[in-house]
């Protein structure tokens, strides 16, 4: 039997957290935020180097439960309190757990309308997940400011330097100090993630090619994606840069994916967990409830702040 080999029935463990246990025996950790009388269920998938406190502190998951909706925010292998911490697992095995969770908490609550809401890296995983020969059964994705800068809109110099250093040194890390990159605009937030022991600070090159390789993946997922999506994207992102969205969301158009874009003019990479972010919470839990209406935020109507999201949206 190889590692990673399915063996068990996955379910969901009633322990402290809540664990999905995977096929192959890998527990999950899940962060929950339930009302009494849920009325939508939202699977949470985080960004990288990040874990499921990125829908807690400073997130919407108490938010969300408050409106109706609960929410369960996934541990994904290699982050927070999952196995292979700071190693990837592979952008196929992460889109196999998500849409197992998924599959899970459709169990759990029968009847109720599920939703997978991912942030950059969780949002590419998303994408990924309903690229797999059998996609999980969900009503739709929420895409926070989704990681799809892959390979094609890598600058070629540093694309090389990349593939030769994952090969030659993939255990070697990075800490990405020195950069002059802001992800958000709440500084009380970002103090808060860098005192976190849960929150990988050294990146080891062989994950960060591992995620490169997810992004192109879950760009070319782009168009067949077959389930309503919600796209956020914040004007002032310099993690995920516009261009690579406006293509994802060209792509999306093409397939004839059923597609709301809405832009943030003062949003971040971060958009969950900006200042304004309650401006975003509201806009999904509206869209949750109704998706043929206009955000009440108004930032579907003008997609102009975001460039290129513009002339693809």
């Amino acid at each position: 039997m190889g590692l990673g080999d399915p063996v068990y029935e996955p379910r969901l463990e009633a322990s402290s957290p809540l664990r999905a246990i995977m096929a192959d025996g890998a527990h999950l950790p899940l962060l929950v935020f339930e009302p009494e009388n849920p009325k939508a269920v939202v699977l949470g998938l985080h960004g990288f180097n990040d874990y499921s406190n990125a829908f807690g502190t400073f997130g919407p998951g108490a938010y969300l439960a408050e409106q109706g909706i609960a929410v369960y925010a996934l541990d994904q292998r290699g982050f927070g309190g999952a196995p292979g911490r700071g190693l990837w697992a592979g952008d196929e095995r992460m889109a196999e757990d998500a849409a197992a969770t998924a599959a899970l908490l459709r169990k759990r609550h029968p009847g109720l309308p599920l939703y997978v809401l991912g942030t950059s890296m969780g949002g590419a995983v998303a994408m990924r997940m309903m690229a797999l020969p059998e996609p999980p059964d969900v009503d739709g994705l929420i895409l926070s400011a989704p990681a799809v800068w892959g390979w094609q809109n890598l600058n070629r110099v540093y694309a090389a330097t990349l593939w030769t250093a994952a090969r030659v040194a993939p255990s070697a890390t990075l800490t990405g100090r020195g950069l002059e990159i802001w992800p958000s605009d709440n500084i009380d937030m970002l103090r808060a993630l860098g005192r976190d022991p849960l929150v990988i600070k050294e990146t080891r090159i062989g994950t960060l090619h591992g995620l490169v390789t997810l992004m192109d993946e879950a760009y070319k997922a782009a168009g067949r994606i077959t389930v309503p999506v919600l796209l956020l994207y914040g004007a002032k992102d310099e993690i995920v840069p516009p261009r690579a969205t406006a293509a994802a969301l060209r792509s999306m158009r093409a397939g004839a994916v059923n597609v709301r874009p809405a832009c943030y003019p003062a949003g971040y990479h971060m958009l969950l967990r900006d200042k304004q972010r309650e401006t975003v919470w509201r806009d999904m839990a509206s869209w949750i409830e109704a998706q043929d209406k206009p955000l009440p935020s108004g930032a579907d109507a003008d997609l102009r702040p975001c460039g290129p999201l513009a002339e693809a949206g």
